[in-house]
Formats: C-alpha cells, structure tokens, sequence
C-alpha cells in the first residue's frame, strides 16, 4: 500500500512540476519550436513532442539545477532530435558557422517592409544553424547568460560567449545582405 501511495505522490509531484513549468516557459518553449520548425504543422508537432519529454522528464527531475535551465534543457534536447529526424527524411543540409560566414546570403527573405517579415528572416537564418548554434543564440534570445546555457549544452561558459559573438555577427551581416538584395 505505502509503495502505491509513493507511485501517486510521485506522479502528482511530476504532473506540479509540469503544470507550473508549462505556464512559465510555455511562450518560451512557442518561440523555441519556431525557431526550430519554419512548417507550421510539423512546428505543432515539435512543441507537442516537447510538451511531452518535458513531462516525462519530471520523473527524474532533482532540482540539482534550476527549474528554468532543466526545461531549456530537455526542450532543446527534444528539437535537435525532432530537427536530426527531419533532416534525414528530407535530407535538409544544415549549416555550420563556417560556412554560413563564408557565403554570400542567398536571397532569402528580401526586404522586410514590416517587423514580422524581419523576424521571420531572422527565424529562417537561425533554422539553418547546426542545432548546438542553434541552441546557444536562442538561449541568449530568450535572455540566458552565458553560465546558463553552458549548463544547458554542456560546453564552456566562455565557448559560449564567443559563439554568441560571431553567430550575432553573421546573422546580422546575413540579415543585411538579404536588405540590400530586396
């Protein structure tokens, strides 16, 4: 009986921890998947797919770091999987730093009259990112310092800093060669 009991208080701990994480992060987790998924379809599919490793998650969540950094973790974890998926099923190249420095943008998204079609440019740069690049300009984007995305990818506070740098760098000389072509 005490075993059950423990098995419900668990499980109504892990659907607390998922609930509140769910309303503090939910638009967070929204832009994520944006980022991550220019489809809208396979988009709700993403956030779907995080939704529910997050919630699988609690299972084993400690606290040994904070709230904010775990579901960061997980749902990043769960968009470079969801990205390595459909990469192989559409065989879509994805871009390192290097090469997206050394050539000249392709036109995407031309001038952007309004805001939203900015954003939009931006979002269809940051997609063509490896998703570890990927992983850290969006931390940043969502207002993580340096500290809190190593923790969260795993590589060094200041490789951190540095990628930030020069993805900043290269999205905006990307973004601006998209300006003059339009």
């Amino acid at each position: 009986m005490e075993e059950t009991e423990s098995i419900a208080a668990r499980s109504a701990g892990q659907e607390e921890l998922y609930r509140g994480a769910a309303a503090a992060f939910g638009a967070s987790l929204g832009r994520l998947a944006r980022a991550y998924e220019a489809d809208a379809g396979a988009r709700r599919d993403l956030l779907q797919e995080i939704h529910l490793a997050l919630w699988r998650s609690f299972e084993s969540f400690d606290a040994r770091c904070s709230l904010r950094t775990w579901v960061y973790r997980v749902a990043h974890n769960a968009a470079t999987s969801h990205v390595g998926r459909q990469r192989r099923r559409r065989a879509v190249m994805l871009e390192s730093l290097e090469d997206l420095e050394a050539v000249p943008d392709r036109g995407e998204g031309r001038c952007a009259p309004d805001e939203r079609q900015a954003l939009d440019r931006l979002l269809a740069l940051i997609q063509q990112l490896k998703p570890l690049d990927r992983e850290v300009i969006l931390s940043y984007l969502e207002g993580m310092d340096a500290a809190s995305t190593a923790e969260i990818t795993g590589i060094s506070a200041g490789n951190v800093a540095n990628k930030i740098h020069r993805i900043e760098q290269i999205l905006a000389r990307r973004f601006h060669e998209g300006e003059r072509h339009g």
